[in-house]
């Protein structure tokens, strides 16, 4: 460079561009209308029905917030059978979903290969009739002389189910077994789709290296797919331990006055005796136990990803 050359000039700084206040607002506007959906459709009426858990009145007189509390403790005093047996079939039947849906799920993530698609359609075909109808066809299925009551009662298997307290008289319908049979049936979709969503992720070469190492398809089921299956597990569980818990369609088509879960009671206080308070009280308390089991199944789970 020649003395009267002029030294080059230093580089320019980069222009940093900071996002203007309405891109910034964006995400907020998109979700503004969940958030609108979700007070407006869950948040009021919660508050609502928290409102009339505490009133007192008739229909006739009117319902006024009186803050008794103690419609909990009478509604809870009174259907604390109902509570037990909602607890135990929808346990029942989740129990029944997993054993049966996990082998399935298993199938069609890992060896249904060009059939996955359509064994998927198969899972979820019951969706595209309506629930009633779905539940009323087990009356069917479940009559008493049917096919599968004779070859229930063959096998032996209505003895066991007679002992058990579930079965009486050699018939199905109007008995536990029933109300059971039902709740598996209709949220067994439930429980596949999860699963099979969480072994699909699995990658397959972790198989493969377990193989090398000498592992036994059991130990390898053990110690590499159930563990990472258990996010499917969880969310199946979840999905279908909740809404059978709270179900009185099953109960009150396939069972009898003394197979009613607390669903069945919720749904006649609230349109036929017309005791809003207890009807609200008891949902409540429904909510409150199923967030206790809830809150314990995913602690004792071991993980907190759901699919």
């Amino acid at each position: 460079m020649s003395v009267t050359e002029a030294p080059p000039a230093p580089p320019a700084k980069a222009e940093v561009r900071t996002p203007s206040t309405r891109r910034r607002l964006v995400p907020y506007w998109l979700l503004l209308p969940g958030i609108l959906w979700l007070l407006v459709f869950f948040a009021l009426p919660m508050v609502y029905q928290a409102s009339t858990s505490v009133q007192t009145g008739s229909l006739e007189k009117g319902f006024e917030v009186t803050w008794h509390f103690r419609t909990y403790w009478d509604a809870l005093a009174d259907y604390y059978p109902q509570f037990v047996r909602s607890l135990l079939y929808a346990g029942t039947a989740t129990l029944l979903c997993l054993l049966l849906g996990y082998p399935l799920a298993y199938l069609i993530a890992f060896k249904a290969g060009r059939w996955r698609n359509l064994v998927l359609v198969l899972v979820v075909a019951p969706f595209f009739t309506s629930f009633l109808i779905r539940t009323l066809a087990w009356k069917t299925i479940l009559a008493d002389g049917g096919a599968v009551v004779g070859m229930l009662d063959t096998l032996h298997v209505l003895d066991v189910t007679a002992w058990l307290g579930w079965t009486e008289n050699n018939r199905v319908l109007a008995t536990p077994m029933a109300v059971v049979c039902g709740l598996t049936y209709n949220f067994l979709p439930f429980m596949i789709l999860p699963l099979y969503t969480s072994l699909e992720r699995i990658d397959g070469r972790l198989h493969e290296a377990a193989g090398d190492l000498y592992a036994t398809p059991a130990t390898t089921f053990r110690k590499v797919t159930l563990p990472l299956s258990m996010p499917g597990v969880v969310s199946g569980t979840l999905l279908t331990f909740i809404p059978a818990s709270g179900d009185y369609v099953n109960a009150e088509l396939l069972g009898s006055t003394d197979t009613k879960m607390v669903g069945s009671v919720i749904q006649s206080q609230f349109l036929r005796v017309l005791d809003y308070p207890t009807a609200a009280a008891l949902s409540f308390i429904l909510m409150a136990v199923v967030l206790f089991v809830v809150t314990v199944h995913i602690r004792r789970s071991g993980t907190e990803d759901l699919v």
